[in-house]
């Protein structure tokens, strides 16, 4: 698949069927995964493959502690959004079915990500995201349902506990794959210039008429 095609039809695709996915697709998208470029190329990435059923029963309970807190305030939020409401459906589902997705893939720096400054985690997570969004890219153009989630990570200490982790590897993403219930296909979005400004913010100059503020 053209890297174009995956971009514009690329979305969060939660709902998965059970059917298994074979290790050595899995290990392919990792791989691709790995091209991405890292900080100093320090390359301080690892990634986490879960399949045993216990330990992704151990990710759905935090998922769904997490959940029950955000979602009861998303549903209040989105009341009347049909668009949001159906987002939140999809994230129900995902809840409600965590056990039976075939992976579960868990992108993991090694590093420990600094409080502070700022920038110091910016700078971090910059090392993993990279390679997240390509094995996101790689999934879809294998045609495989995937969607980028934090929830399961609410407690970096549980998650590491589930997962074995130790206390110098951080957790940062996690990926459940699977063949998709729902499609791929094209997103909409906003039209790129009214989210371009130049040289200062609000100038939207890429604006068809050119408007500035």
């Amino acid at each position: 698949m053209p890297l174009e095609e995956a971009m514009n039809t690329q979305r969060a695709i939660r709902r998965l069927k059970t059917d298994p996915v074979d290790d050595a697709l899995v290990l392919r998208l990792i791989e691709l995964a790995l091209k991405a470029p890292t900080g100093s190329n320090a390359q301080n990435w690892e990634f986490v493959v879960v399949k045993d059923p216990q330990v992704k029963a151990k990710l759905a309970r935090l998922n769904r502690g997490a959940w029950s807190l955000y979602g009861g305030i998303g549903r209040r939020i989105a009341k009347g959004d049909e668009r949001m409401t159906k987002i939140i459906n999809a994230v129900q589902w995902q809840a409600d079915h965590f056990e039976e997705i075939p992976v579960i893939v868990v992108a993991c720096i090694k590093s420990i990500v600094p409080p502070w400054p700022p920038i110091a985690a910016s700078s971090t997570y910059g090392s993993i995201y990279p390679s997240v969004q390509n094995l996101l890219l790689a999934a879809r153009a294998a045609g495989l349902g995937a969607a980028l989630i934090t929830l399961p990570l609410w407690s970096l200490f549980l998650a590491r506990r589930a997962l074995g982790l130790p206390w110098r590897i951080t957790p940062c993403a996690v990926i459940p794959l699977g063949w998709p219930k729902g499609r791929y296909g094209p997103t909409t979005r906003r039209p790129v210039g009214e989210v371009v400004s130049l040289d200062r913010y609000g100038n939207r100059a890429f604006l068809r008429g050119g408007q500035s503020s």
